[in-house]
């Protein structure tokens, strides 16, 4: 007999099923109740509310835990590459070897823009905003791949979809950050992997072939596979929210773009690298700021501190900051922000105010760092956030389509005027 929840209001009972997930996650389901009642629930944020089921990632915020179809995401991190993680959160299972070769293939095919592409680039002032190019030009991509506009969740169409659009990011989020400092586009290599094809398209002058070191390279596949999916964060739930009406795969992953662009979702790692900068450049003592944030009458915030879910360590983190060590030292680089950051974090565990209210450190504590040590500028760190979500935004939209799941169309409780009488201009 399954379980159910009674709830009693205005005066009657109403009985609604209880439902669990794979890990014991269980919820209360609603969605007969405004048919019984009349009555909606209240969840502005939708913190206790789930919008959907889903086998794609499962955060345990309470025990630090992330996993990318049932793997943790330590196991991930130190034996996937990303192109491997992308096929795994996409298709729900890791490739052999022969899928992962076609996978890379595609991924090298798709890679080129369409050449009357060129022109839309230079039709940007070079003062835009990385993520406001990247929207727009996801969405003009698409019309030159018609095809594209009409595919499903299954078949051949949909591996072409994804991977076109897997490729394509990083062409253009390469090429936008060229054409802000005024350089030559560079042709993508199709001979190169995923992360050095696109630091190749960053960094390469004419006659001057960047060619990333092992670290680098290695960095930044890791820093792309801990953002490849976060369960139902603000963007994937835009993402979904957009899908469901059935739109198609680019115009979904472009509102993905856009929810990403917030300064409070995926801006924060710009923040906390702003955060040290000032640190540093006032010569004052990390107290001062430790001090700040603890002041209620003060807003000053310590950005990389806190997460909506994670109530422990993001694990994340752990991994970025042993990562960061490491290509530093692989680099023979030394950074007098990464010094801040660790007196700021060991300063903070201590602090009885932080551990009160879990303010751990969290991924984007250390991604900005570790960006930094690579040579990505921080006007890009948004569009690095981007590249990396992806396989996880082109996932959910297939997972809903899979489902079939109606559009969402949440409901509001009104608060404005009753009704009332127009009153003609000339008696106002």
């Amino acid at each position: 007999m399954s379980e159910k929840a009674t709830l009693t209001v205005g005066g009657a009972s109403y009985e609604l099923d209880v439902t669990s997930g794979t890990e014991d996650e269980r919820c209360i389901d609603i969605q007969s109740l405004r048919a019984k009642s009349g009555y909606i629930t209240m969840d502005p944020g939708f913190g206790s509310t789930g919008a959907c089921f889903s086998d794609i990632t499962y955060v345990d915020g309470e025990r630090g835990i992330l996993r990318y179809r049932g793997y943790p995401i330590e196991q991930i991190a130190e034996r996937a590459s990303f192109v491997e993680t992308c096929s795994l959160i996409i298709y729900g299972e890791l490739p052999d070897a022969e899928t992962l070769n076609r996978f890379r293939r595609a991924l090298a095919e798709h890679a080129p823009l369409h050449t009357s592409l060129y022109h839309y680039f230079s039709g940007f002032p070079e003062s835009s905003p990385p993520m406001a190019i990247l929207s727009a030009m996801l969405n003009l991509v698409s019309c030159f791949h018609p095809g594209v506009l009409e595919v499903h969740s299954e078949g051949h169409g949909f591996d072409r979809t994804a991977a076109l659009l897997l490729s394509k990011v990083r062409t253009i989020a390469a090429w936008s950050y060229r054409m802000s400092v005024g350089k030559p586009f560079n042709q993508p290599n199709p001979h190169l992997t995923y992360c050095a094809n696109f630091l190749h398209m960053m960094f390469s002058e004419p006659f001057q072939e960047y060619i990333p070191s092992p670290a680098v390279e290695r960095a930044l596949a890791l820093f792309l596979i801990l953002h490849a999916d976060h369960e139902q964060n603000c963007s994937t739930s835009t993402v979904r929210t957009v899908a469901s009406s059935r739109a198609n795969l680019f115009s979904s992953v472009a509102s993905g773009v856009c929810a990403l662009w917030g300064p409070l979702h995926g801006g924060a790692n710009a923040a906390v690298i702003e955060m040290l900068e000032e640190i540093m450049a006032s010569g004052r003592k990390i107290d001062y700021y430790i001090n700040r944030a603890k002041d209620k009458s003060n807003d000053y915030k310590l950005m990389g501190f806190g997460h909506r879910v994670y109530k422990n360590f993001d694990p994340r983190a752990s991994i970025l900051k042993k990562r960061v060590y490491e290509v530093l030292a692989e680099l023979h680089k030394s950074d007098p922000l990464l010094d801040i950051a660790l007196e700021l974090e060991e300063k903070t565990l201590k602090d009885e105010y932080f551990i009160s209210r879990k303010l751990y450190p969290n991924v984007d504590f250390y991604s900005g760092i570790l960006l930094r040590a690579i040579g990505i500028p921080p006007e890009m760190y948004t569009v690095m956030f981007a590249i990396g979500r992806m396989p996880g935004w082109i996932a959910n939209w297939r997972e809903l389509h899979d489902q079939n799941l109606r559009i969402t169309r949440p409901r509001q409780v009104y608060t404005g005027r009753q009704e009332r009488s127009f009153v003609p201009l000339e008696e106002r």
